[in-house]
């Protein structure tokens, strides 16, 4: 199933207030280290939210959650309750796996969602076609409550998809190493290595050796910037599964943390005084364990 195909069922079953979310390359999520998936952000009943699936929670089981996204539920003055679907969508023509739940989200309660939507088993015999995947977060009511704010919740919104596509980057394709000498007598707020390319488009690293925002001052802040892509593919957002790590390069005891983000960089890395040498090395895995996301933004689809 296709972007095409997927406009023809929300067409077909005249789902509003809906988001599908096509995940090419299920067999990587269900053996990499990559165990979540996110939609992009959708909006129903004068809201935005997003869903994601998640293989890490229950053992042998797909989870799946709602997050309310929305810029007017900050602080702690709204609610709203929720009527919402959470599926998986055959592609054969056999009956979908969904569930119906009502639940209330306020400032400590952003998602709620399903534990075990679907077993890993009967999603790999029934619902994986070529690889691929159909998911899908219906949302069927909403009673909002904000000071001061109108929400308007009688529209219908179109039904909306995207396509995500899991890809994995070859292994010696996969690491970038920035080597800075004479780091002590640098001058300016920051420094840029490089592109360099990874997968299906170039990458830099931007350096503030005195730290940037929150951590100006006390760390170094490194940041990780999408550049331009290789061919002339559509564009696409990209979501990258990586791993940035500063080498020490005396003991071998390296900071590192492993990310999963979209367009990520990373503030107060590690505390400045720490790599404060004359030479130090900024080594960038990239992709970890192999693993890359791209995601292609879908449609807008109307009913009919």
């Amino acid at each position: 199933m296709g972007l095409t195909s997927l406009e023809d069922n929300i067409k077909y079953k005249k789902r509003n207030n809906s988001h599908f979310m096509l995940v090419d390359g299920m067999s990587t999520l269900l053996t990499e280290s990559a165990k979540n998936c996110e939609s992009m952000d959708f909006h129903a009943f004068g809201l935005k939210w997003k869903f994601n699936i998640r293989l890490d929670l229950v053992k042998d089981y797909l989870s799946a959650y709602l997050t309310i996204a929305d810029e007017k539920c900050t602080g702690s003055n709204w609610g709203v309750t929720c009527c919402f679907n959470l599926s998986v969508i055959s592609q054969i023509g056999e009956f979908d796996i969904c569930t119906a739940s009502v639940f209330s989200f306020d400032s400590n309660h952003v998602s709620w969602g399903v534990s075990s939507l679907i077993s890993q088993d009967m999603l790999k015999q029934k619902f994986i076609v070529n690889d691929k995947a159909v998911f899908c977060a219906e949302i069927t009511g909403v009673v909002p409550l904000f000071l001061n704010v109108i929400i308007n919740t009688f529209s219908p919104t179109m039904g909306t998809a995207e396509r995500v596509k899991l890809m994995k980057v070859p292994r010696n394709n996969s690491r970038f190493t920035w080597k800075i000498t004479q780091f002590s007598s640098f001058s300016g707020e920051s420094h840029s290595s490089y592109e360099f390319t990874c997968g299906p488009r170039r990458w830099y690293l931007e350096m503030y050796p005195k730290g940037y925002l929150e951590g100006k001052g006390n760390s170094l802040s490194l940041f990780l910037h999408a550049s331009d892509f290789v061919s002339k593919a559509p564009v696409e957002a990209t979501s990258a599964i990586y791993k940035l790590r500063v080498l020490d390069q005396h003991k071998r005891n390296h900071h590192e943390i492993s990310i999963i983000y979209i367009y990520i960089y990373l503030l107060s890395f590690i505390l400045y005084v720490h790599i404060c040498k004359p030479t130090a090395n900024f080594n960038l895995c990239l992709f970890d364990k192999d693993t890359a996301t791209t995601r292609n933004i879908g449609f807008d689809s109307s009913r009919e």
